[in-house]
């Protein structure tokens, strides 16, 4: 009896502490489920964590204006923006015409950028702000060369549109078409024009073209044809001076209304004989052009290209024609000088 009964205290006293067990490792564990647990211990897809990472302005951003955004609300391909669909000009007060795209928002171009070879230098909460265009279904409107349409390849795979050059990006505070809240912003951002240069900035103002001559004939439509130096002035020859033997007759005060032309170069004559086409040497040790030994001047009272306000001053002063002779024929105007 009392071996059967010693027996079963030691029984109860097994479960007793093999309950203790099992409730001290479900206590440590956090009272955890493992077949639960095991179930649900898989990776989960990307993009299904509590931070919002695909959206077009990052997390949190306001997403009214569809940047980054598909049609259907849906993150755009390689994180770029909607579609630009049909390019545009658009005036916009205070810059000038900007390119739109099909909705008429305004598109920019970024001074970290590079154009040649392109490359995008906006990326992260840069892109956010500034969601990249993408390249596909971009189509160019009157004005703008379909050739100057481009693409870029982004770090992220998707593919940006460029013009001229430049990477092309939309602006997350224009919300309506029209606005150019974006324009000049930090001073690196700027409006597209239609070849990608910042709209608004003036173009750089060709330099003159170089003269084609020295010395070369033009068609004057008071005198006819008469020679001209390489900025299309006439060139005049004084009666008082001569040719053979050498004597300047145009000194002193003469000088301030009548200047020496300048030598010409023999390779750059047009429309004269080169043998006509001479350089003499002045009392003060100058050299001046000749033509047929005469001495050539340019006349002050002559303000442009084409002016022979000095034919006939003084019946002394005259053009000269392709031959090297004075052309006697009065001008229109005269002159008192």
């Amino acid at each position: 009896m009392n071996t059967r009964a010693a027996s079963a205290n030691r029984r109860q006293a097994g479960i007793a502490l093999t309950a203790l067990a099992v409730l001290a490792l479900t206590t440590a564990c956090g009272g955890q489920d493992y077949a639960s647990s095991a179930a649900d211990d898989r990776v989960q897809p990307a993009g299904q964590g509590t931070s919002d990472n695909g959206s077009g302005y990052g997390a949190g951003a306001d997403k009214s204006g569809g940047y980054g955004e598909d049609a259907a609300g849906g993150a755009a391909a390689g994180g770029l923006g909607a579609a630009a669909k049909n390019l545009a000009l658009k005036e916009a007060p205070g810059i000038g015409k900007v390119v739109t795209d099909g909705q008429g928002l305004t598109l920019y171009r970024f001074d970290k950028d590079t154009a040649k070879p392109p490359k995008s230098n906006c990326a992260g909460d840069c892109a956010s702000t500034w969601p990249p265009v993408p390249a596909a279904d971009a189509k160019a409107a009157t004005g703008i060369n379909a050739a100057d349409l481009g693409s870029v390849t982004r770090a992220d795979g998707g593919k940006q549109l460029t013009l001229g050059g430049w990477p092309v990006y939309r602006y997350a505070k224009d919300t309506a078409p029209g606005d150019t809240k974006g324009q000049d912003v930090g001073g690196v951002w700027h409006a597209l024009a239609a070849d990608g240069g910042k709209a608004g900035e003036a173009a750089p103002e060709k330099p003159p073209a170089a003269p084609k001559a020295d010395v070369s004939v033009a068609d004057n439509a008071q005198l006819g044809k008469i020679i001209v130096d390489g900025k299309g002035r006439t060139l005049y020859r004084f009666t008082k001076d001569s040719p053979w033997p050498m004597k300047f007759a145009c000194t002193g005060a003469c000088l301030d209304t009548w200047k020496p032309a300048k030598p010409a170069d023999k390779s750059k004559i047009e429309g004269v004989p080169a043998k006509l086409i001479t350089t003499v040497k002045r009392p003060d040790g100058t050299e001046q052009l000749a033509v047929d030994c005469w001495p050539m001047y340019l006349f002050k009272g002559d303000k442009k290209a084409g002016d022979v306000n000095g034919q006939g001053v003084k019946g002394t002063w005259f053009a000269v024609g392709p031959d090297g002779e004075k052309i006697s024929k009065s001008a229109a105007e005269g002159s008192s000088y």
